[in-house]
């Protein structure tokens, strides 16, 4: 089974102060320490499980700048066979459509069973999965926490619905998954590992070799931009409540009452 995982480069919450730029519409991104999305080990993960189990190969793939390399490398030194850069001045200030166009394209100068994403990454939309299925006329499942190969021609997989409760289903191949955290435990990556793949050819494709027309992507495209980015503002009179959760729990009941709230 061949599987391509889209996978990104973000800033490390773990590892930054967060600052907003001067223009106020982003982070000041110049010192920040960068890490690949939670949400895309995950997926790298259970591809990587799926090839064990029936054979195939793993690539990893990314839209972004020379920096974002580290990340396909990081992957491929988890067990991906392969890593692909998506790179152009052309995709700069890309919308979510705009990178699921980029992906398409590389989608299709492929032959993949399978395409995997995170079910978000930093800036929560959760879209880049669902828009890139329908431009494939692919099928589609989003926050996917179960996946049971069956066959060459389908799938199975389960997902996480409202009230805690497991929906299954079964696509037809090729078909595109988001994958939410907790399907598996993503294995460690060690500094032999970094170093197995520290030399290896990452091939880099921009606009040109993906076919792709400039002004369909990158800012000039954007139909989503943003204008503002800010850190709410504290708000006066908030109480923090102690104790265990049933205590929480009745403190809470009465100020309710105590406002009107509950009879």
């Amino acid at each position: 089974m061949e599987i391509l995982v889209c996978v990104k480069r973000v800033p490390d919450t773990a590892e930054n102060e967060f600052e907003l730029n001067s223009a106020g519409n982003d982070l000041d991104r110049d010192d920040l320490v960068y890490s690949v999305n939670e949400w895309d080990n995950y997926a790298v993960e259970e591809a990587i499980q799926i090839v064990d189990n029936v054979g195939g190969n793993v690539t990893v793939v990314t839209v972004g700048d020379d920096e974002s390399e580290e990340v396909l490398r990081r992957e491929m030194a988890m067990g991906a066979n392969n890593g692909i850069l998506l790179s152009d001045d052309a995709f700069e200030g890309a919308d979510g459509k705009g990178i699921a166009t980029i992906l398409k394209a590389e989608v299709e100068k492929g032959n993949y069973d399978l395409i995997l994403t995170g079910a978000q990454a930093d800036e929560g939309a959760g879209q880049v999965g669902g828009m890139l299925a329908a431009m494939l006329d692919y099928p589609y499942a989003s926050l996917v926490n179960k996946v049971e190969v069956d066959g060459d021609a389908a799938i199975k997989v389960g997902r996480e619905i409202e009230g805690g409760n497991q929906e299954m289903n079964e696509l037809d191949l090729p078909c595109v998954l988001s994958i939410q955290t907790g399907i598996n435990e993503p294995r460690y990556v060690g500094i032999r590992g970094i170093r197995k793949v520290a030399k290896l050819e990452i091939p880099v494709k921009g606009a040109s070799d993906l076919g792709l027309d400039a002004a369909t992507v990158g800012d000039a495209a954007a139909k989503v931009k943003r204008v503002d980015y800010f850190v709410p503002d504290m708000g006066d009179g908030a109480e923090m409540l102690d104790g265990s959760t049933d205590e929480i729990i009745a403190q809470l009941i009465e100020r309710i009452k105590s406002k009107g709230g509950l009879a």
